[in-house]
Order: structure tokens, then sequence, then C-alpha cells
């Protein structure tokens, strides 16, 4: 029997920041993002203006765990086994004749080296993978509907053989998020964000605030390690949790480059002291809790070992990126992990709002709570069907992404607050090859893996987890 997994057992509970601990309004973010790297393309590469308008349909594009075949200028959807279940050119959707005609029968030459490249840091993951790009999370989707775009102009002008554009979209990230962006307020993300943070984040609700205290208190080592930079960390976390947000946590990590902070060695990652949000020394070895720019899981985890007072404490990582968070903590570091999986949301229904702050004419009428945006080009996140193939009949298949959350993540939640009023002892069913698919998400499996009458046997049971 698989065994449960609590947060009473863990010794240090570790917490990105962008979509896990802070969530963006995301029609404001996406556009911003998008704008950012479109203005550039545009007024310094010389690109097409027309990839300066979006219109609102052109968002139904945008979907996480799309590979980008950036020889072909063609995006794919996945299953587990690299078979292609869906693609496009550009933003057009391919016929599963033309999927077949190019790609045969449906199988990504490339997809072995894909697979493995989710070791690889991020923006090295472009230049050195020259092939394929990955988009695993919210701040990647406007760089998919980007790209797609910048195909569809330049095969306006003349239909290409091979793409070459991916070295100025690098260019375009550079340019908005170098390492002083914020404090030059270069680019367009920056001092947009600066000048009116209450328009693209939320406040963290205040269970989450009171847990993160409850766990404190409970003598728990509460760590926040982001690849945000110290600057734009401090203006995130003072919006989101206040200006004493600094006390919730022991060791504060920023500049993290993640996924680098769990892969690489000590030697080539060292922690560095800062002061006025400027990195100043390296340091051969972290000896006590504080905040700190860039490092290294393995000095990380000998600190821990010095302030739990055990010679392997226990570690739970929450992260929103597969390939940043959840598969680095996992893979390298052995560490526990709790994947915010947004799509989760995709479930939830309308629910009666009742509450003393309403005027009275609200009270008793509902509330909808808006899930996250489902694309209909591409489907399903979870599953997909495979059809079109020679004497095969259409069946349903989990997706690469949902081959890896079973994976490499402990347990997958919607958002924090979904579990931060549970008892800290309270045992999760986790993922496991033992176990059902549907074992670890939680409060209950998205319904595109579960069959209808399951489905509504955990809705009318209000069951929190289904392990039948």
């Amino acid at each position: 029997m698989t065994r449960p997994f609590s947060l009473a057992e863990c010794d240090a509970l570790g917490f990105d920041l962008d979509h896990t601990l802070c969530r963006y309004n995301s029609p404001e973010t996406a556009r911003l993002i998008y704008d950012s790297f479109a203005r550039y393309l545009v007024t310094e590469k010389g690109y097409d203006k027309e990839l300066l308008t979006v219109t609102p349909e052109s968002w139904d594009f945008c979907c996480k765990g799309l590979a980008l075949d950036l020889e072909d200028g063609n995006f794919l959807k996945l299953a587990g086994d690299g078979t292609i279940l869906r693609a496009s050119h550009g933003t057009k959707s391919m016929t599963p004749e033309e999927i077949l005609e190019i790609y045969g029968r449906r199988e990504w030459k490339h997809f072995k080296t894909f697979n493995a490249c989710l070791s690889y840091s991020r923006l090295s993951y472009g230049s050195q993978c020259s092939k394929y790009y990955c988009y695993d999370n919210y701040f990647d989707l406007p760089g998919a509907l980007l790209c797609a775009r910048i195909v569809d102009c330049l095969d306006k002008h003349d239909r290409q053989t091979k793409y070459n554009f991916w070295k100025d979209v690098i260019a375009a990230i550079q340019h908005n998020y170098k390492t002083s962006a914020f404090k030059e307020n270069c680019g367009t993300y920056f001092p947009e964000v600066k000048n009116d943070p209450a328009k693209y984040l939320q406040s963290c609700p205040e269970s989450v605030k009171k847990w993160l205290r409850q766990l404190k208190n409970a003598g728990k080592v509460l760590l926040l390690i982001t690849s945000s930079h110290s600057d734009y960390c401090r203006l995130l976390c003072e919006h989101i949790l206040g200006n004493d947000f600094a006390g919730l946590f022991d060791i504060v990590i920023t500049n993290a480059l993640k996924p680098g902070f769990f892969s690489q060695m000590p030697k080539q990652r060292p922690f560095q002291t800062l002061e006025n949000d400027e990195e100043q020394e390296a340091l051969p070895s972290l000896d006590k809790p504080g905040w700190y720019s860039q490092g290294n899981a393995t000095h990380l985890y000998e600190l821990l070992k010095k302030m739990t007072g055990k010679p392997e404490p226990k570690v739970v990582y929450f992260g929103d990126s597969m390939h940043s968070d959840i598969f680095p903590a996992r893979h390298y570091s052995n560490w526990e992990t709790v994947f915010i999986l947004e799509e989760l949301r995709g479930d939830e229904v309308m629910i009666p709002v009742e509450t003393e702050s309403e005027p009275l004419e609200k009270k008793g009428k509902y509330e909808v709570r808006v899930p996250c945006s489902l694309s209909k080009q591409w489907g399903s996140f979870f599953v997909d069907s495979i059809s079109g193939l020679e004497s095969a009949e259409e069946t349903l298949t989990n997706t690469w992404s949902c081959k890896c959350i079973s994976a490499y993540s402990t347990i997958a939640i919607p958002r924090l607050e979904a579990i931060a009023d549970l008892p800290l002892d309270y045992r999760f069913t986790r993922f496991s090859s033992s176990s059902l698919e549907t074992a670890g998400y939680y409060p209950k499996p998205p319904r595109a893996l579960l069959s209808n009458a399951t489905y509504q046997k955990c809705i009318e049971t209000n069951s929190s987890q289904i392990t039948c």
C-alpha cells in the first residue's frame, strides 16, 4: 500500500513565488507579457507591426504543455509516449492528414531528447536545444501566441522552409527580464507592474497567510525560493503579503536560476549575499538563515540539517512549473513536491455567496468561480484522442504533461488555499506507480481523467479523493 503524504512529517516547506504564493490577474498580465515582447521585436528587430494587435479570440491558442518545433514553426500537443495528438502551423490547426504527411505515424523525431530537456536551464534550453521549446507555465503562454503569430506573419510574405526567429525572441526576453531591468525601469514589463501592482497582482488570501504563520509556529522551516530578482520579489511580497512578509520565512533565496538551483554543483552556483538588492560576495557555504541570491540545493540542505538537528530533514517544495520546480526538486534533491495546477480549477462550479460585506441586493445570489481558461483549439490539458492512424479506432490517451504530473509530483492542487484550512497532519494520497493515476489530485481528480459515472459519484459523496 502506498505511504500517505503529510505536511506534519515535513521539516521544511519551500515555496516558489510567481503563480504559487503570488497569483496574478491573468488577462492583464498575459497581455502585458505579450506586449513587452512584441514591442521589442517590432521596434528593435523589424518584425511586422501586425504583431502588436491581438484580438480577444487569439488567446484561445494559449495552452500549457505545447512543444514548439522551432525549425518547422509547428506547435505540438504530445501524448505520454511522444505521439502527436494535435498540431498547428503557426496559429492554424493542422488536420490529421497534414500531421500524418509531415510526421508519418505521428512520431516526433525529437521526442526522446525533448523529454530529457526537462533538466536544462530555462534560457539555455532555447539556445542549446535550438530545435524545440516547451511552454509549461503561465508566464510562457503569451510567448507561445507571439511565436505562432510570428510564423503566420513570415508565411504571409514568403512560406519558410526553416524558421530562424527564436534568437530574436530570446533577445526580447533578456531585454525585458534582465537582472537590472527592474532597477533601471528597462523594457515594458517591470515599469508597468511597478506603476500599478494592483492591476496585475492578487492579494494573498488570509487563509494562506494564517496557514504560513501556523506552519512557522509548528516549528517548520519556511523557505521562499524564486528565480525573480530580489527587487521584484520584494515588490510582489509586500503587495500580496504585507510589509512584514520577511518574518514569515526563515530563508529567502532570489535569482535562484531554477532549475539550475537544483541541478548544478555548489561550485557552479554559490550563494551570494545581498546589499541594497545588489549581489555581493560568493559564499563557500550557507551558515545561517537570511536573504540570499542564486545558490544551490546542496548547500541549502546542509543548512537545513543544522537548523532542524536532523541528519536527513524532509523537505517539500511547492511550485507551478514542471520544468523549473517540480521535476528538478524531485529528480535532483529527492524532495517531496506539490504541483500548483490551476487546470484543476476547470471543474469548479457556481457556489452560493452570502457575506455580510456584500450589499443586500447581492445576498443569496451566485458567484461564478472563474476557472482557468480552456483552449477550444487544443482541448483538454490532461487527455486527448488519437485519430487518423491506419486501422486504429479513436481512443483517449493521457498527454505528456499529465504523465509528468504523476511521475514527479507528490500531489497536485489547484492553489494553496485548497489545503490551507486542513489539519497539519492531514494524510494525502500521493501519486505512485502502485496507485491509480488520479490518486494524487486534491481535492478531486480532473473530470477529464474520470468516467462520468465515477466523477458524479465523487461530487455526490463530496469525496476529497478517489482511490478506488
